[in-house]
């Protein structure tokens, strides 16, 4: 398919509409996380016919190229620890190969309502405390820090494999959390591992031919576009403007799993 010939295959607004949505979820991700929740919506509303593998296949070609970016350019102006980074990459990855194994033994849908739960508890508690990641509020033993980033990619991990939705954003609130990050720093870590996650799942959607390059190509430029400024204003910004990205994201969170527990139930 020429890539001109998506606009009169698929509508020329259907495409305008998936490039601006994939801009803005590029946006959301590089701030937070979290942009999968508006992207994969709009491809299935946008492309009902086409199969779910596919969209999969559409939306990770685009996250990963938007998330890479967002990843260069924290990496000018934050230090990592690429140990750490490489720890809690590498238990993530088990985690989420783990947690789509258990897919096919235990229905997620079980699992929907502690989830959401979960997710209100994190929205009180951090609108609550106002000063949650806005300064490094920990100092640990450099061992310690390694445990507890085994431990953030195992419990986030193994959701991202079994669920999926926000997974950004559970890992910037691990690292706030239990590593004492500030929200910029915590941000800047997690789109690190995204791009190995996402990159591992992208080689077998890959592998499969689930995925359709032209319009994969549009909606990554637009990500790309939406990560760049995303991640230069979390930059400038601070992370008092993290904070608020962060609580909509979490926001919407409980509105999706809501839904999918009081309604779809």
């Amino acid at each position: 398919m020429h890539l001109l010939n998506i606009f009169t295959d698929y509508g020329f607004i259907v495409i305008i509409a998936i490039i601006l949505f994939a801009f803005v979820a590029g946006f959301i991700d590089a701030v937070v996380g979290g942009g999968g929740l508006i992207q994969l919506p709009v491809l299935l509303i946008s492309f009902p016919k086409l199969p779910i593998p596919t969209l999969f296949g559409i939306t990770k070609i685009a996250s990963l190229s938007g998330t890479s970016m967002a990843a260069y350019h924290y990496s000018k102006r934050i230090k990592f620890n690429y140990k750490l980074l490489f720890i809690t990459a590498l238990f993530a990855a088990i985690a989420s190969y783990s947690g789509a194994k258990t897919v096919s033994l235990i229905n997620p849908n079980t699992l929907k309502p502690l989830v959401l739960v979960i997710l209100v508890v994190i929205a009180l508690y951090t609108f609550f405390k106002k000063d949650l990641g806005a300064t490094k509020t920990k100092h640990l033993a450099i061992n310690k820090q390694y445990l507890y980033g085994a431990l953030i990619g195992l419990i986030v991990g193994f959701y991202d494999g079994f669920f999926g939705p926000g997974t950004g954003s559970f890992l910037v609130l691990g690292f706030v959390l239990i590593i004492g990050f500030e929200f910029v720093e915590a941000s800047a870590y997690s789109k690190i591992i995204n791009c190995v996650t996402n990159f591992s799942a992208l080689i077998i959607f890959i592998k499969q031919g689930n995925y359709i390059l032209e319009i994969a190509v549009l909606m990554a430029v637009a990500n790309m576009s939406g990560n760049i400024v995303g991640a230069k204003m979390a930059l400038k910004k601070g992370n008092g403007f993290v904070r608020i990205i962060f609580l909509i994201i979490v926001s919407i969170m409980i509105v999706r799993y809501a839904y999918d527990v009081f309604v779809k139930f």
